[in-house]
């Protein structure tokens, strides 16, 4: 947004000041930036207007306004106002991580440049060569130092969202991006402009030559050790701290901002020693995953996708796929269903029939089916009417209880997502159950079909 309506701009004044008649008369400078108000208005449409191209927008838009009232815009004012404007147009997108990332860059990078680089300035007594070396100098480091920032800033809400940092992000920026701004986008633009007159095609070329060094650094950097670093899912409650130490260390003007250094610390530990769960069961209850001994998710899939496999795979910071077969050894299984034990020895049953219900029941401390369960099981059960009910299940194992934790809460008001009332849920039972033995059998696919 910025590029599109800064080379806009650039154009417009230059060419009008190619005019002698209509420079000196008028104010080129407010002339150009009507004409790139209008092209960032049309980039908005035409991409789509997501919530970061919004906010962009917003902001461009104020900083033209600016020129045009000959004020300075481009301050914490002017992210202030985006927010507010995308927030009045879509107030839902605050919880989604364009929103998040994107607002948490730019003020970041706002606050960081006001509060003043040394090395942004040159003296002006030096000689032609040295500006010009201060220059590249001061290029290269600036955009070192936006990635570090930006990336830094953005680095919560992607291991919060996606479960998955990259280390390697401010390397990629330092050797792709200055390839896009001078190569890639000015051979996009100048490629539209010439494309009525039929000379756009060296400028595709030339346009592609810069897309193809983006996806080799892409490839390269991909492929260093440790690329991607995987982070256990946490809590919205230290992602909020984390906020609130970056609004502190950003928006504050004395020692204080120091403070949220501390706060932003506090949420990182909270994150860190966040519980993992001990078991998790999918909405449909085809997909069940269970923690065994070794401290990794044993998973049992009956049909369905495997989306919620690789994202179970995702949040618990582990490095194998739905497509790994030993996914499911934690697992013992026979015609009726499959057991599998915690590291404490607790025991965990899939049951597939009612016969397997009423046995499971007895030998279990949790049992999971997709069939209706009748009343006076003595274990913790998750049957087909609480699922439907309440959603996916994530189970931890507390002393001698289950601690359940619902996507749909009871006494959460969702009128998208109410149960019917013949889809009341059962309640869930405590019990103390005996141990018994896992069962060795293979199970085939016909006999792991929920009967409806």
């Amino acid at each position: 947004m910025a590029l599109v309506a800064g080379v806009v701009f650039f154009i417009v004044r230059a060419g009008l000041a190619l005019i002698p008649g209509f420079s000196s008369r008028h104010p080129t400078k407010k002339w150009g930036a009507i004409a790139a108000l209008v092209a960032a208005t049309l980039y908005l449409a035409l991409s789509g207007a997501e919530v970061a191209t919004q906010r962009s927008y917003v902001m461009t838009a104020v900083v033209l306004v600016g020129v045009l009232a000959d004020r300075a815009a481009l301050t914490l004012r002017t992210l202030a106002v985006a927010a507010f404007a995308v927030l009045l147009l879509t107030p839902e997108s605050v919880a989604h991580p364009s929103f998040q990332m994107s607002f948490a860059a730019t003020l970041a990078l706002v606050a960081a440049y006001q509060g003043g680089l040394p090395w942004a300035g040159g003296r002006p007594d030096t000689s032609l060569g040295a500006k010009v070396a201060l220059w590249g100098g001061r290029e290269v480091a600036a955009l070192l130092f936006a990635s570090v920032v930006a990336g830094f800033a953005t680095t919560p809400y992607a291991a919060f969202h996606f479960h998955r940092v990259a280390p390697y992000g401010v390397i990629a920026n330092l050797l792709a991006m200055p390839v896009v701004s001078v190569l890639v986008m000015p051979a996009g633009l100048i490629a539209l402009i010439a494309m009525p007159f039929g000379l756009d095609g060296p400028l595709w070329r030339l346009m592609g030559f810069g897309i193809d060094w983006m996806i080799a650094v892409a490839s390269w950097v991909a492929s260093l050790p440790g690329a991607v670093g995987r982070v256990t899912a946490f809590g919205v409650g230290a992602l909020i701290v984390m906020t609130a130490g970056m609004i502190v260390l950003c928006l504050m003007r004395t020692r204080v901002r120091y403070a949220g250094v501390a706060i932003f610390l506090a949420g990182c530990a909270m994150a860190f020693f966040t519980t993992r769960p001990d078991v998790l069961i999918s909405a449909g209850g085809d997909v069940v995953a269970v923690r065994t001994a070794g401290g990794k998710l044993s998973v049992l899939k009956f049909g369905g996708s495997t989306f919620t496999i690789n994202d179970w795979l995702g949040g618990d910071a582990d490095l194998r796929t739905s497509a790994d077969k030993a996914l499911s050894d934690g697992f013992a299984c026979d015609e009726n269903g499959c057991t599998a034990r915690l590291a404490d020895n607790t025991i965990v049953a899939v049951s597939r029939t009612a016969a397997a219900i009423s046995e499971d029941c007895r030998a279990a401390s949790l049992v999971i089916t997709a069939r209706d369960a009748s009343p006076g099981c003595e274990a913790t059960i998750i049957d087909r009417n609480l699922l439907r009910a309440r959603g996916a299940q994530d189970l931890q194992r507390v002393g001698e209880r289950w601690q359940i934790v619902s996507a749909r809460p009871m006494g959460t008001d969702r009128p998208w997502a109410r149960a019917t009332a013949e889809e009341t849920p059962s309640t869930p039972r405590r019990s103390t159950a005996r141990d018994a033995a896992p069962r060795d059998a293979t199970p085939r696919a016909e006999d792991l079909e929920a009967d409806d």
